[in-house]
């Protein structure tokens, strides 16, 4: 049974973008060898400002893809990810089932919040 996933990578920033389009593109062959899985998107965040070092690397390629395959293939795909020396950090998640729907606040009107502090 296939189930979505989301998986987060943060490359080396000294790294090309070609070479981290071919690491993406091996890493997902992974995934959709077989034709047990599917590749929904990704997106390229670009260099990020890290809030710690990692491997003594200041910055971070962001890259986000979206995936939907089968469980058994995870493990062979993330040990490919652990061993390739280009990703700093990485976190492969089970993406929720619905997308979650914004809650909307009411706001206060100004006049409302008067008339409480006047009757206080």
């Amino acid at each position: 049974m296939n189930r979505r996933y989301e998986t987060v990578y943060m490359f080396d920033s000294a790294l090309e973008e070609p070479a981290i389009t071919e690491k993406l593109n091996r890493f997902h062959a992974l995934l959709t060898k077989d034709g047990k899985g599917t590749l929904t998107n990704v997106s390229h965040w670009g260099k990020r400002t890290l809030a710690f070092k990692i491997k003594k690397k200041d910055t971070a390629y962001y890259v986000v893809a979206e995936f939907s395959a089968e469980g058994e293939l995870l493990p062979e795909y993330e040990r490919a990810v652990k061993l390739d020396e280009g990703v700093l950090r990485y976190m492969c998640v089970e993406a929720a089932r619905e997308q979650p729907k914004p809650v909307v606040a009411t706001a206060v009107a100004p006049e409302e919040e008067e008339l409480e502090e006047e009757e206080a």
